[in-house]
């Protein structure tokens, strides 16, 4: 019976988790910038914890090289450190701000210099995913 009842978790919370092309693919959609994904390397990721999958994605209104990032972290407790990793920079340095969203497994960090308005629009169509 545990059995069957641990089976029954894993099957609903991999059917509920979102995979990083799902976001692209969401902010693409709604005629959001998301080109070139490309996976992250362990290079990469910085000084930023070393979890989950991320894919690195262009915004090329906001010049070259700029963008974000879609983390894919199944763990919560990686998934809350990552966010905050990224958020408390923002804290430190108003030159390092990122808008930052959480949903699900998903951790999305999203260059600052992208007004709040269009980064509401990320958000938006994040959340809008199943």
């Amino acid at each position: 019976m545990k059995k069957l009842l641990m089976l029954a978790v894993l099957l609903s919370s991999t059917a509920s988790a979102i995979t990083t092309q799902q976001v692209i693919t969401a902010f693409q959609k709604a005629g959001l910038e998301a080109s070139k994904p490309t996976p992250i390397t362990r290079d990469g990721y910085g000084m930023a914890p070393l979890v989950g999958k991320g894919v690195r994605f262009l915004i090329p209104s906001l010049g070259e090289g700029s963008g974000g990032r879609v983390f894919d972290v199944p763990n919560t407790a990686q998934r809350t450190k990552l966010a905050r990793y990224y958020t408390s920079l923002g804290e430190e340095s108003a030159m390092l701000y990122s808008h930052v969203f959480v949903y699900k497994n998903i951790v999305v960090q999203i260059n600052g210099e992208l007004s709040d308005a269009k980064a509401a629009k990320y958000k938006s169509a994040l959340m809008k995913l199943k």
